[in-house]
């Protein structure tokens, strides 16, 4: 079910400027892998959940298409057949830490062009697949 769980790193673009490198938490999940009673066929069976880290330079929304492509590309993944959610987790701010933003989790579509994903459209993950991942996250 979990294939990979670890932080992810990613070279960006221009050169040996490295402008657009980054890391983020990456865990994707193999839902073909999964043992249920039914022959249940998910038409997207690959779920790749991504999370920024405090180390990174760049956040995982600036890197959507890039850090999708490379994923794609390094674990052999059918891009038709993956989903790519953005998980931000809890967040509380203020002089007493008194306001909190809530977790939130969004998929994010792709239009592909050959092997590259290209403009990201964002879009709120909700029941019954964000308890889903909600469970697959707590494993």
């Amino acid at each position: 079910m979990k294939v990979y769980d670890d932080i992810f790193s990613w070279e960006g673009w221009g050169g040996p400027l490295k402008l657009g490198s980054g890391k983020c938490k990456l865990r994707i999940f193999d839902l073909t892998r999964r043992k249920t009673g039914k022959g249940l066929t998910h038409l997207r069976p690959i779920i790749i959940v991504a999370s920024d880290i405090p180390e990174s330079r760049m956040s995982i929304r600036s890197c959507a298409g890039h850090i999708a492509t490379r994923v794609a590309e390094l674990f052999r993944i059918n891009h038709d057949r993956m989903m790519y959610i953005e998980y931000y987790p809890a967040q509380r701010y203020g002089e007493n830490q008194e306001h909190l933003i809530p977790e939130r989790y969004d998929v994010v579509e792709f239009t592909w062009y050959g092997d590259k994903a290209i403009k990201p459209v964002w879009r709120n993950l909700n029941p019954p697949l964000l308890d889903t991942i909600k469970e697959f996250l707590e494993v």
